[in-house]
């Protein structure tokens, strides 16, 4: 039976050939992410062996957003026996400038100001320098190789860094030093202590402080100075470097499920186009397994034959798959490091876990996909199957199509049950088992829907192609199950398109209402999300002729009540920006004044008047009075602070305008102002002037952005659709070889035969279009409504790109015709109605 399985394999390349890249680009997705996020992480693993080298212990403050460790601590520090030496970190965010006057941009990596200090001062050797000198006084950066050549900086170089609390400074590169590994677009610029001192702290706090210790373990070195400064936090060198490791895996880790979610999307649709092909195989070779049944070969040897055959199927696609993950990794950094992403170089690595895991998918996807067939052919009764009339004959639909329908009816169920409820995790769950009790009941109920719909949507093919479209109608619904299972996994595919389509086009219009309903403000002043919008930006804009007024908007965090809670705090006058519905009390921000949204104001018991104590990062207390209680806003949020009550609750190292509005003076020209406003912030470079229609419009691009992003993973899953579309009308043009014989012996041409077979493919493709278009734009819709309370408070039905689908689904189909009837439309007649 081996032999019998191999030959088999042998006598139908193209076959093998097909149903393999269905295995081999499911298992290379699913390996090249695993390959992808494998390289980063080794990679990352490198730069971060050497963070805190020679650091015994690392002293912080009790929360990371927190002011840090004063400075006074310092010498209490120094004085806790077995520290041999303190060193201060310092730290912050910059905009480095290149020789062109530009920003440098490295993509994702970060870009920071740091302190240096002379070695005799360093804790362990921080900085090797490859070119030049250390910065030695104020005015003076060194710079890490990578951020020299994104900047074409070289020694001696003039250039500008904006620190986003200080404004632009004038700096010269004195140095570049040498970095363990090349970190794609990260920016490290190093300035002496004092300066450092001033541009990245209040003057009483540093970030974190290292401490090297003499004669004595690390763990009891941070004990002793965690019982000496029981209010900061202490941590071991070993544990700071694992920790930041674990940081980054967790990270990676999200980034690996991410692409595994569209690995797995990929491998299911091509689950349907395996069992597909294995159970028309088994059809055509009713005769054949039937001999062997008839000659000695017992049910067992049979089913083992086709599985055997599926398992060398599965095999040979998960190498193929293995190598084809490799490319796609190193494709994948190739492509993000075009868009200037910063990812860290690094060899690929290609773990053994990798290796097995893509070859237990790839085979056990196949084995399961061709068990059902393998059952069948087992069943084969041998007398029988040499009939001729056996192979046309096959089960009623019936229980099939009722069990459908009854898991159908439940996911209806659930899906109106999602719908009714309240907003929330509830709703999504109901929404979430409603949907896959629906798509389990289109997937069993498929074969007895797709009669009737490629009637109706094949009804006017006879009008305009006559006798040749009719028959391509006839031959789409003659065997229902294999149109079903053919046009389910196009299905699939479509529905996820459709569905973050709809949760694209509902975005875009919740973030346009938005802006329209509650931004009066003339003008828009944003910056990078690292850095917001440099604090000079707001005083030289109100200079500006024209301006009536600027307002300031930051993001702050507390908690109340051990909860986190994210708030607004406010400069300037915030009701002639935007609109804020008061519902009681007054909209004046003052002193320690809130304002809080009708909601959470009955969530939390609160009226006009309530004090409502928030406990800062600092680990102080701040008691803020509820001024005023506005409607809910999305765009308000929670909560309003005064700009005084926002600076006592935020470090003065995490104080930052988030974005500045602008609002011009009645009959103010505004084309001039807006000339005038970018003249102002041309010197900060970074700060964007945008009016509504542009800041919703770059809203709208960041989401197709990421709709990009989903589409081009999903693509895989159509391609494979599209891939079993081709394998089944090819495996098809066999089965009806005696028939499309005898189509030519009666006189039907070859442009005919070929023209059949386009519209049969187009019809099953367009089938499985309509059904995943209708689920998608269904299952989309009702997410989207269990959102209403997160933002997404418009429900949009991107009619035009659903047509679009259509339209495009049947140009694919008709694509995917093209070799199965090239291979049809040769067939010679007489040959094959003597074909036994």
């Amino acid at each position: 039976m081996r032999k019998v399985s191999l030959r088999n394999l042998a006598a139908h390349k193209v076959r093998l050939a097909l149903t393999v890249l269905s295995v081999v680009l499911g298992t290379a997705f699913v390996a090249g992410s695993f390959v992808f996020t494998d390289t980063l992480q080794r990679t990352f693993d490198g730069i971060f062996e050497d963070v805190a080298t020679g650091v015994d212990v690392r002293v912080s403050g009790q929360d990371d957003n927190g002011s840090g460790v004063p400075l006074a601590d310092l010498d209490r520090l120094r004085a806790v026996p077995g520290v041999q030496a303190v060193q201060p970190g310092i730290t912050g965010q910059i905009v480095l400038l290149g020789s062109d006057g530009k920003a440098v941009k490295g993509g994702g990596a970060p870009s920071l100001g740091l302190s240096y200090l002379p070695p005799d001062q360093q804790i362990g050797e921080q900085f090797r320098f490859k070119a030049g000198a250390p910065p030695a006084r104020s005015g003076q950066i060194a710079l890490n190789p990578g951020a020299a050549r994104l900047g074409k900086l070289d020694i001696g170089s003039r250039t500008k860094v904006l620190v986003p609390s200080q404004g632009i400074l004038d700096v010269t590169l004195t140095g570049i030093y040498e970095t363990e590994t090349e970190t794609g677009g990260y920016i490290g610029a190093l300035f002496t202590q004092a300066q450092a001192l001033r541009l990245f702290t209040d003057g009483k706090h540093v970030g974190y402080v290292d401490v090297a210790g003499d004669g004595v373990s690390q763990g009891e070195l941070r004990d002793r100075v965690a019982q000496a400064l029981p209010q900061l936090k202490a941590k071991t060198g070993d544990e700071v470097r694992r920790d930041v490791k674990a940081d980054i895996s967790n990270a990676l880790q999200f980034i690996n499920y991410f692409l595994l979610a569209f690995g797995a999307i990929a491998l299911l649709v091509g689950t349907f186009i395996i069992y597909n092909t294995f159970s028309m195989l088994v059809a055509q070779r009713l005769r054949e397994l039937a001999l062997l049944r008839a000659i000695g070969a017992s049910r067992r040897q049979v089913s083992r034959s086709v599985l055997l055959e599926a398992s060398l199927v599965g095999l040979v696609g998960s190498v193929l798959g293995i190598a084809g993950g490799v490319g796609l990794a190193y494709g994948l950094r190739a492509l993000l490091n075009s868009f200037d992403v910063g990812l860290p170089s690094g060899p690929l690595q290609l773990q053994p876990r990798t290796v097995l895991i893509a070859l237990a998918i790839g085979i056990g996807v196949t084995m399961f996909s061709a068990y059902s067939p393998a059952r069948r052919a087992a069943k084969i009764a041998p007398v029988a199957a040499m009939r001729e009339e056996f192979a046309s004959t096959g089960t009623s639909l019936r229980r099939r199509t009722a069990i459908g329908a009854g898991a159908g009816l439940l996911g209806v169920l659930g899906l109106v049950a999602g719908a009714v409820a309240e907003p929330g995790g509830r709703a999504a769950g109901l929404i979430g088992l409603g949907a896959l009790g629906l798509i389990l009941g289109v997937l069993l109920g498929a074969p007895a829907l797709s009669r009737p719909v490629i009637a109706v949507i094949g009804a006017g093919l006879g009008p305009v192609f006559g006798t040749v479209g009719r028959l391509a109608r006839t031959n789409a619904v003659r065997n229902p199950r294999r149109t079903a299972a053919t046009a389910f996994a196009l299905t699939l595919g479509l529905m996820l398109v459709t569905t973050i389509a709809v949760f694209g086009a509902s975005a875009k219009k919740s973030i346009n209402g938005l802006v329209d309903n509650d931004v009066t403000a003339d003008y828009i002043l944003t910056g990078p999300d690292a850095i917001g919008v440099p604090v000079a930006a707001a005083p030289a804009v109100a200079k500006v002729s024209g301006v009536a007024a600027t307002v300031r908007l930051h993001f702050a965090q507390v908690k109340i009540d051990g909860r986190t809670e994210y708030g607004t705090g406010v400069d300037g006058p915030l009701e002639r920006v935007l609109r804020v519905r008061m519902l009681k009390g007054s909209a004046d921000l003052s002193g320690r004044d809130l304002l809080v949204s009708q909601k959470w104001a009955e969530d939390n018991g609160w009226g006009v008047g309530s004090a409502v104590a928030m406990r800062t990062a600092d680990q102080n207390t701040v008691t803020a009075r509820i001024g005023g209680i506005y409607e809910d806003s999305q765009l308000l949020g929670n909560w309003l602070a005064s700009g005084a009550l926002y600076r006592e609750l935020t470090p003065s190292r995490m104080v930052m305008d988030e974005v500045v509005l602008v609002k011009a003076a009645p009959g103010a020209d505004l084309a001039a102002m807006r000339a005038g406003l970018e003249r102002a912030t041309d010197p900060l470079v970074v700060v964007q002037v945008q009016d509504r229609e542009q800041f919703k419009g770059e809203g709208a691009s960041q989401i197709n952005a990421l709709l990009a992003v989903l589409y081009g993973l999903l693509a895989l899953a159509i391609v494979i659709a599209v891939l079993g579309i081709i394998n089944t009308l090819a495996l098809s043009v066999v089965e009806r070889r005696r028939e499309i014989g005898m189509l030519r012996a009666v006189g039907v041409l070859r442009p005919q035969l070929r023209r059949t077979i386009y519209l049969e493919s187009m019809l099953i493709a367009v089938f499985g279009a309509i059904v995943g278009v209708a689920l998608g734009l269904t299952f989309g819709s009702l997410f989207v409504h269990t959102l209403r309370e997160q933002g997404l408070n418009h429900i949009s039905v991107p009619v035009g790109q659903a047509l679009l689908m259509l339209a495009l689904a049947a140009v694919v189909g008709v694509l995917a015709a093209l070799w199965p009837a090239a291979r049809a439309a040769r067939t010679p007649p007489l040959a094959a109605i003597a074909d036994l």
